[in-house]
């Protein structure tokens, strides 16, 4: 199965770590992760891990890192996009959960994301990929409103996924009517997510995709330690039971979903 989400240069995985990690991963079934950079920062490191089989990297600015990046922040990021091991632009989106930094008005910081998302999806359109979102909010949806909006813009050349999706069945279907998908990780296990699960049962087969998010969000059993990518096969078991399917059926099409979004290239090495 695929994790579609993590982030394995996270200071929270020692690079030491990352062979026993993998050889979990591959123990519970998973054999492709998706490894998402935050920042220029952490660009490099995860373009070292995508050099292992069965590793893939996106290259983006998190909107909670939009105000460290310089000026040539895009162009940076551009002379990645035809790198094999590079599968989608991301982490990006919009965030209106944590306070703007210090030196930043509320409103300044909100443009900036929404300014370096354009910017993204106009990456992802010349580079022929696809995208990958997030949003977060304190209360309502308006980073969801916003970024499906941008989305709209640029929805006949760009296919987004909206990552760890947490919002109601409707919000879900306005994405996949706009030709986007979803993708669900820990939360959808948690016995408080109630509305998540509704999602996740009501979202139709060939829209959605299965993730970790690691090191963040660590599903049950794991509730409240580091998450790693093995554990989507937790979120596995607890989707295929919501939906009344068979484990290997709703792997089968979540991976293919994976497959067709992020057009895998060859594997290095």
């Amino acid at each position: 199965m695929t994790d579609s989400h993590c982030h394995l240069a996270s200071h929270r995985f020692d690079p030491s770590e990352i062979p026993d990690l993998l050889a979990r991963a591959r123990a519970a079934g998973v054999d492709r992760m998706v490894t998402l950079a935050t920042c220029l920062g952490d660009l490099e490191a995860n373009l070292k891990l995508a050099e292992i089989p069965g590793i893939h990297a996106c290259i983006g600015i998190h909107p909670c890192d939009v105000h460290h990046g310089p000026d040539d922040v895009m162009e940076k990021l551009a002379a990645h996009t035809s790198d094999p091991r590079v599968c989608a632009i991301g982490e990006t989106g919009l965030d209106y959960f944590h306070p703007a930094p210090e030196g930043w008005s509320e409103g300044d910081f909100r443009s900036r994301q929404r300014d370096l998302l354009e910017e993204h999806f106009r990456l992802a359109a010349d580079a022929g990929l696809n995208i990958v979102i997030h949003t977060r909010d304190r209360e309502g949806c308006a980073s969801f409103e916003d970024a499906l909006a941008i989305y709209d813009k640029y929805r006949s050349r760009v296919r987004a996924v909206f990552h760890c999706f947490i919002g109601p069945w409707e919000n879900a279907a306005r994405v996949i009517d706009a030709g986007g998908l979803v993708s669900f990780g820990g939360v959808a296990t948690f016995k408080s997510a109630s509305l998540v699960r509704e999602t996740l049962r009501n979202v139709p087969a060939g829209s959605f995709m299965l993730e970790t998010d690691s090191p963040y969000l660590s599903p049950e059993p794991h509730r409240g330690g580091r998450n790693e990518p093995g554990h989507v096969r937790h979120v596995a078991e607890r989707a295929a039971a919501e939906r009344g399917e068979r484990l290997e059926d709703l792997v089968r099409h979540t991976d293919e979903v994976a497959e067709g979004f992020f057009r895998f290239r060859q594997e290095i090495g």
